[in-house]
């Protein structure tokens, strides 16, 4: 874990030096101690999943761009070579399914323990999502409605619509979601 610490880390200080953004004023804006980045960018710390958002949201990349190598990507993704993205104390694991995030479309598996949610709170981005329940239920919010999904069922919503999915049934919860443009 602690090389792809570091590789993430390298990544992160890489991008945000390109695009001119120093260290205090980048923590300002993600709202976390300069000291915290810092040790995320030295492989020191892993970032949770939410301020792994809030980084790539702030330097204007999808979540997945901090997994990819920057090596060549195969059309095709190996079950046992897709990124995955899953942190400590967190219930949620996230799969990219399409080999980078490059493209026009970001296919991703998530499995959602029974009782979690994705965020606390609804969250937003740029773009379209169609998400398919593969197994257990699946209660989303999407604005101010509330949607209950069984196994084979699936949603489509404008993603800049702040949504939030919760795993309400008795078994952990699978769906995939397509989501255009790359961004998640």
């Amino acid at each position: 874990m602690m090389v792809e610490n570091e590789r993430m880390g390298n990544k992160i200080r890489k991008l945000r030096i390109s695009k001119g953004i120093n260290l205090t004023d980048f923590a300002k804006k993600i709202d976390k101690t300069p000291s915290y980045l810092s040790q995320i960018e030295r492989g020191m710390a892993s970032p949770s999943i939410m301020a792994l958002r809030e980084i790539s949201k702030a330097l204007n990349v999808p979540i997945f761009y901090f997994l990819i190598n920057d090596k060549e990507q195969s059309a095709i993704v190996r079950k046992n070579e897709r990124r995955v993205l899953q942190f400590p104390k967190s219930h949620l694991t996230y799969e990219l399914l399409s080999p980078d995030v490059s493209h026009q479309i970001e296919v991703i598996r998530t499995r959602i323990e029974v009782g979690a949610s994705t965020c606390s709170k609804p969250l937003s981005h740029e773009g379209e999502e169609c998400t398919l329940v593969i197994e257990g239920k699946m209660k989303i919010q999407v604005g101010d409605e509330f949607f209950i999904l069984e196994e084979g069922d699936s949603i489509y919503y404008i993603a800049s619509i702040p949504h939030k999915i919760t795993s309400i049934g008795d078994k952990d919860l699978v769906i995939i979601s397509a989501i255009t443009p790359s961004n998640f």
